[in-house]
This record gives structure tokens, C-alpha cells and sequence, in this order.
């Protein structure tokens, strides 16, 4: 879970974007896509597969959004809205209990019951479960598109139980799986879908200024250990904060143009192991900080890879020392170049029967480049 934003996630008007006529559809494609709204990167990539479809013309696509309650959603336009699945967290940790509490089985089996299919052509779900299993009960295709999708290949893995394989083998299935990931791993899976369209990348980055998002934290504990670091300007993101500066730390309400112009902007960046969050860091060759959610898998095996590949310094708590010792350190950052892959994901789904996910994988990763900037 990152940080939540506003989207746009129903057509473009006529006079904000020209849209192209799709070179492989001859009549319109009418797509259903399913959207875990839990966090941030589910949501991103949303918006940025908003863009990319639009762009290339001849999809009619309608949305649903689950995992989040609907007035916090801050959405603006149509979709549909479930009630869906999510986990607990508190204090930095997943709570078993309270999630299983907190989330209402039958409602959800109920939805999964009576959301019809049969009006639309392709079916894509980025990590949603309603309409994942409301697909597999109804015998339909479906197209998974998201980070957790890479999980199904082999990749840098920490945390396993069963608990956690199951949930990530049997939340959201997907009969086609298009996973994300920051490196290839040698499997076929797609770069990161990193949306950026809404801040300008030519802002300059401010020294000693840093981004913090930790959603999972305890944010008082964390506000108090920032102020013993005066030498640096903290700038906290959190949805129950308000715009507030006092001394070196600037606690901020969850803003989208706000997150990214401090991301841009930000000479560095303290967050939990969050997949897209972290994406639009490398793209943008910040210094990171992180901290996985414990006991969630995705993020515990994020960690490892970020490790693997030399991208972040992983820590398994945070306290002044380790932030200090942190920011004085001159760990090496990279610049990680990834291609449109929304653009390229949204026209192979007009012809996903004549190229296959290999090919596309390949083409993406050929266009990646990895620069060290210090």
C-alpha cells in the first residue's frame, strides 16, 4: 500500500488528449478491468493504463475498484465498486486476526456471484479478486496485470508461509499472468508501469530534502525520531496527516501533485518495500531507505530483491541511528531507463494472439538501461 491519490479513470475528452484509431481493431473492444484499490501502486498503474488504452484507441474500457472503502478512493469519474478483499496492518506488521475480521466473506462471495461478464470481450484484473473469481466461476479468460503476477515465475522470494503462498497464489488468479518487475530474473515478465504524466521531471532535486512514506508506521514515534535529525528537511506523507511545518519535519496530507513534485524534487526517500512507489524512485535515480511490511510476502520479497540488485539499503526497523547512519552513507544509486510499457501492454491486448508475452518481454527489457549515478 502506498500513497493514495486522485485518477482519472474514465475517457479522455476530446479536447485534453487526441486519441489514435487502433491499427488493429476494425470495431470496439469492450474491456472490463478490475483494480485492487488497497494502495497506491494498484491505482498508479490504473491511471497510467487509463492513458495508454485511450491513447490507442479502440477499447471501451469499464473499471471496478475494490480493497478500499469508496469514499476513500478519491476517484472522479465511473467505475464500479466492491467492497473486495484487504489485509490489517498496524505498527508495521500485517495482523492475521484483524484481517480476517475486518473483511466480510460473504459480501464478497456475493459479489463475486452477481457481477456479469458476458457484455465484455477481454477481461483484466490487476491483482482484484472480485473479478478475478467472478471470471474463473463464469469460465471466462482473464488477463492478470501487476507485480504480484511476477510471484508465479521464480524470483527473489523471502517470507514464505503457507498463509502467504496461498493468498498469493489464490487471491486474484488470472488465467493469463503478465507480471512486473524491476529486473527480468531471466523469466518473462514485463519492466515496472511507471506513471509520471502528472508532475514535471525538470524540477530541481533539493539537498538534504527527504520524502517519507511509511503508512504502516506508528507516525508520532516516527515524527519525533525525524526531529533529532535537524541537518534534514523530512517531508511525511500520510492520509490522516494535515499540512503542517514544524522545524526540520513537514508532515503533509496525501495530495497526488503534491507527492510527486516532493518525490521529483526529494534527494532521497524512506519508505516501506511497496512495488510502485519504489519504481518511480529508480526511474528518477533517488537514494532509497527501506522497510518491508513484516509479514506481508510481496513486500518481504521486494527486499530481497531490491538487495539483490544493489538498488536500496533494506532495514527490518527504522530508529534515529540507522535513518543517521543511512543518509551519511555513500551508497552507490542508480537510474533505471524502463520503455512505455502501458503503452506497449495496451496494444498487445488487441493482439495477443499473434505475439506472444516472451516477445513482448523481450522487446521491453531491450529497451531498458541502468545508469549509476554515483
Amino acid at each position: 500500500m502506498e500513497a493514495q491519490q486522485n485518477i482519472n479513470l474514465g475517457p479522455q475528452s476530446a479536447d485534453s488528449e487526441v486519441q489514435s484509431q487502433s491499427p488493429f481493431c476494425d470495431s470496439t473492444v469492450k474491456l472490463l478491468y478490475g483494480v485492487q484499490g488497497t494502495g497506491h501502486g494498484h491505482i498508479s498503474r490504473a491511471s497510467a493504463m487509463n492513458k495508454a488504452l485511450n491513447a490507442q484507441g479502440g477499447f471501451d474500457v469499464a473499471w471496478v475498484m475494490s480493497g478500499r472503502p469508496k469514499q476513500k478512493l478519491m476517484c472522479c469519474d465511473e467505475y464500479q465498486w466492491y467492497r473486495g478483499m484487504t489485509f490489517t496492518a498496524r505498527d508495521g506488521k500485517i495482523h492475521l486476526l484483524d484481517t480476517i475480521t475486518d473483511n466480510n466473506v460473504p459480501q464478497f462471495f456475493k459479489d463475486i456471484r452477481t457481477l456479469a461478464l458476458d457484455d465484455y470481450d477481454l477481461i483484466v484484473t490487476d491483482f482484484e479478486p472480485v473479478v478475478s473469481w467472478a471470471a474463473k466461476k463464469q469460465g471466462r479468460e482473464t488477463f492478470g496485470i501487476g507485480h504480484q503476477y511476477a510471484f508465479y515465475y521464480p524470483m527473489p522470494m523471502a517470507g514464505k508461509n503457507f498463509f502467504a503462498e496461498m493468498t498469493m497464489k489464490y487471491f486474484a488468479p488470472a488465467t493469463h499472468k503478465i507480471g512486473l518487475h524491476w529486473h527480468h530474473f531471466d523469466q518473462p515478465i514485463l519492466p515496472p508501469i511507471v506513471d509520471m504524466h502528472a508532475v514535471s521531471l525538470e524540477q530541481k532535486k533539493v539537498k538534504n530534502k527527504v520524502l517519507v512514506y511509511l503508512p504502516f508506521e506508528n507516525q508520532d514515534a516516527l515524527v519525533k525520531m525525524l526531529a533529532e535529525l535537524p541537518d534534514w528537511n523530512f517531508y511525511i506523507y500520510h492520509a490522516d496527516m494535515e499540512d503542517y511545518d514544524n522545524g526540520n519535519v513537514r508532515t503533509r496530507a496525501i495530495s497526488k501533485t503534491g507527492f510527486k513534485n516532493d518525490l521529483v524534487t526529494a534527494s532521497a526517500l524512506i519508505t516501506n518495500s511497496g512495488f510502485e512507489l519504489i519504481s518511480e524512485c529508480l526511474t528518477l535515480g533517488k537514494k532509497i531507505l527501506t522497510k518491508p511490511l513484516q509479514g506481508q510476502i510481496e513486500q518481504l520479497s521486494n527486499a530481497k530483491a531490491l538487495s539483490e540488485l544493489c538498488y536500496a539499503t533494506v532495514c527490518s526497523k527504522l530508529d534515529k541511528n540507522i535513518v543517521k547512519d543511512w543518509l551519511a552513507s555513500d551508497m552507490s544509486v542508480y537510474r533505471v531507463s524502463y520503455p512505455d510499457v502501458a503503452a506497449a501492454i495496451a496494444q498487445w491486448l488487441g493482439k495477443h494472439e499473434t505475439v506472444s508475452v516472451e516477445q513482448l518481454s523481450a522487446d521491453l527489457w531491450e529497451q531498458t538501461s541502468v545508469q549509476k549515478l554515483s
